[in-house]
């Protein structure tokens, strides 16, 4: 029986969680029916008001798998049923895992964790092939700021580029974030740390996510790269997509202390920063722009002084003309910097790619390194309509 103690299980009975603590939960339940202490808890679950639906393919997911053992014949001499028997022992309501969602109220039939993963990730094969697939389930990523970070940290989870995560970020989901971040309107003031997890969690609910709900501050910041536990468990790899400047020199001088490697997208142009910490430990935060900035230098920078110090950051000759009329008017007419969702989700397939070569040992130099879309598919010239030519 797994993870009952987040809302004060005991072994052999069920308590459900108020309704405020399933509102803010992110882990979901995840119970072996084949025990007889996950079994009561079942059946105590499926008893109670905190299932609102039961959702069980757990046969079709068997033929996947029988599929992706053997695509050539996947039931040999026997029938589909037969097949699918013998892989469930005849008893399909006891083989695999249930997995109860608190926040939604979905109980859930899923393959047992090595099976499901073998079937989740085989249309990965072999552009990630099995072996490498192995290697990014033992990778911890760490992923700060969960506006733009969250598209990545989705993103990554789906392709199985990391096992286990932590995510940091102190702030709630806005109405203004809704045309960036995959939310509904029913999850407004939720943490955007809270639903991040919770929709990676719905797509893979073996992995292993902490989420560090007040953001990152000096007390947690030691905790979030290495948690010092005797099996150790320092982050692999940092994804930083956050706005404040003393956050973002502290998490560079963490990963180059701990030999890091850090990726950042900005979102403009298909910006992508790489910092090879992990070869390079004496490597200059962000390329040298700042010079030796330290983290207490930038902690209390004034809000004009902030945005001129992420300016040389991301280089503002660089910044496309309606990023850089913006900054202008932020504060003024706008009331902060313009980010669109498939900037985003471009920043999301950059940052998951890049990650995935790195940790899988591709010698991927320190840089920065621009995907324009704006000029790689550029504009012509507007042919004007014949609509006799076009018949």
């Amino acid at each position: 029986m797994t993870q009952l103690m987040e809302f004060g299980q005991e072994p052999d009975h069920l308590v459900l969680p108020s309704a405020r603590e399933a509102s803010e939960s992110f882990r979901p339940l995840v119970l072996d029916p084949a025990t007889s202490a996950d079994a009561a808890v079942m059946a105590g679950l499926r008893e109670s008001s905190g299932v609102r639906e039961v959702h069980d393919r757990i046969e079709d997911q068997v033929e996947e798998l029988l599929r992706c053992r053997a695509p050539h014949d996947p039931f040999g001499s026997r029938s589909r049923s037969q097949a699918i028997a013998e892989v469930v022992g005849g008893r399909p309501d006891t083989y695999g895992r249930w997995v109860w969602y608190p926040w939604s109220g979905r109980l859930v039939h899923v393959l047992p964790e090595t099976e499901f993963r073998l079937v989740r990730t085989d249309r990965n094969r072999d552009k990630i092939t099995r072996e490498q697939q192995q290697i990014l389930l033992r990778r911890r990523v760490g992923v700060i700021g969960l506006s733009v970070g969250s598209s990545a940290a989705l993103a990554c989870a789906m392709e199985g580029v990391g096992g286990a995560f932590r995510l940091a970020d102190f702030d709630r989901l806005g109405l203004s974030n809704l045309n960036r971040l995959r939310a509904g309107v029913h999850e407004l003031g939720v943490e955007k740390s809270v639903l991040c997890a919770r929709r990676m969690y719905e797509l893979d609910p073996y992995l292993d996510i902490e989420v560090f709900r007040g953001g990152i501050t000096e007390d947690t910041i030691g905790n979030f790269f290495f948690s010092g536990s005797a099996g150790g468990d320092g982050l692999d790899l940092l994804v930083e997509e956050c706005d404040t400047p003393w956050v973002k020199v502290a998490a560079r001088e963490h990963a180059r202390r701990r030999r890091v490697p850090v990726l950042m997208d900005t979102n403009d142009r298909g910006l992508l920063d790489i910092e090879r910490f992990d070869l390079e430990p004496d490597r200059p935060l962000f390329h040298g722009r700042t010079g030796d900035v330290r983290a207490d230098d930038v902690r209390s920078l004034d809000r004009d002084e902030a945005i001129r110090f992420l300016l040389t950051i991301v280089d503002q000759e660089r910044l496309s003309p309606a990023m850089t009329d913006a900054l202008t008017r932020v504060g003024r007419s706008l009331s902060s910097w313009p980010q669109l969702a498939s900037g985003v989700m471009l920043g999301a397939a950059l940052i998951t790619d890049t990650a995935r070569r790195i940790l899988l040992g591709e010698p991927l130099p320190s840089g920065r390194h621009s995907i324009d879309l704006h000029t790689l598919v550029a504009a012509g010239t507007a042919r004007q309509a014949n609509p006799e030519a076009d018949r």
